[in-house]
């Protein structure tokens, strides 16, 4: 392990003639996702790769990438990475990833929903517009974006790309938090059986659909209610509640207070921290 910590990263572009030519390797560790259209990966095996789709690659594994549609990739290069990185990235791929030689040398797959494919993105971004400024800590700074980045993968993520369909429905529960969510519709939507739907929904997230679409509901409704002054029947209208009672009833039984002495404890918080 070297003691500074250097990151090359960018965003490129490449046409559907793109290819690699020939094998290469290097002797970071390289993470890459594909943010928009279709591509080969390829090492001692081949793995097709679209939007949303992530690859891991330790040091020094030869590979390649073949472009099939135009395609955009995300990639972050590691050089010198410390304990505390190479933890978060053998955590990625559950453990098995060494990544410094160990005995484990293969890249580890992985996929992000529509949704946390644009959030990681935008956050890409702007650890890319922080990269290019001038900074009084910068191996500090480095450091830091890197854990919240691959943190954010860590939490987001899914290992089982055939059912990433599934994230399809998961997208549409968190888009649509004011409506009633049937499972016959949304197992349609990822092309399930409902007993199936239900079964692998829960193998991903750890809980059912409705319970799901409540934590999105209460998520959105804690978000609405600390950052903006919007009125509590209005926010209430926004997670699918049309009486007021009922939803000042239901996030009582959530938080253990009502959503608007909730606001007011936030911000007493806050301004405590302030004095």
């Amino acid at each position: 392990m070297q003691n500074e910590l250097d990151i090359r990263s960018f965003i490129g572009t490449h046409d559907a003639d793109f290819y690699d030519d020939g094998f290469h390797r290097h002797s970071a560790v390289e993470v890459s996702i594909v943010l928009e259209g279709r591509c080969l990966f390829e090492w001692s095996k081949r793995s097709w790769m679209e939007a949303g789709h992530i690859v891991i690659i330790p040091p020094d594994l030869a590979h390649r990438f073949e472009a099939v549609t135009n395609v955009r990739f995300g990639v972050i290069l590691l050089q010198g990475v410390t304990a505390r990185t190479m933890e978060l990235v053998a955590k990625l791929g559950g453990g098995g990833f060494t990544g410094d030689g160990g005995a484990d040398r293969s890249p580890i797959f992985l996929a992000l929903s529509r949704l946390d494919k644009e959030r990681f993105e935008r956050l890409f971004r702007e650890w890319l517009r922080m990269k290019a400024s001038f900074l009084k800590e910068k191996q500090a700074n480095y450091s830091a974006w890197m854990e919240v980045l691959l943190l954010f993968l860590l939490e987001h993520s899914q290992q089982d790309l055939q059912g990433m369909t599934v994230t399809k429905a998961a997208d549409y529960i968190r888009e649509n938090v004011q409506e009633s969510v049937h499972i016959s519709d949304l197992a349609e939507m990822a092309g399930f059986t409902e007993p199936a739907f239900r079964r692998v929904f829960e193998q991903m997230y750890g809980v059912s659909p409705k319970q799901y679409q409540q934590q999105c509901r209460l998520q959105e409704a804690k978000w609405l209610l600390s950052s903006t002054d919007k009125d509590i029947r209005e926010i209430a209208e926004q997670v699918g509640f049309f009486r007021l009672h009922s939803f000042s009833q239901w996030f009582k039984e959530q938080e253990g207070l009502p959503p608007t002495v909730w606001r007011k404890s936030q911000r007493l918080q806050h301004g405590s921290m302030l004095d």
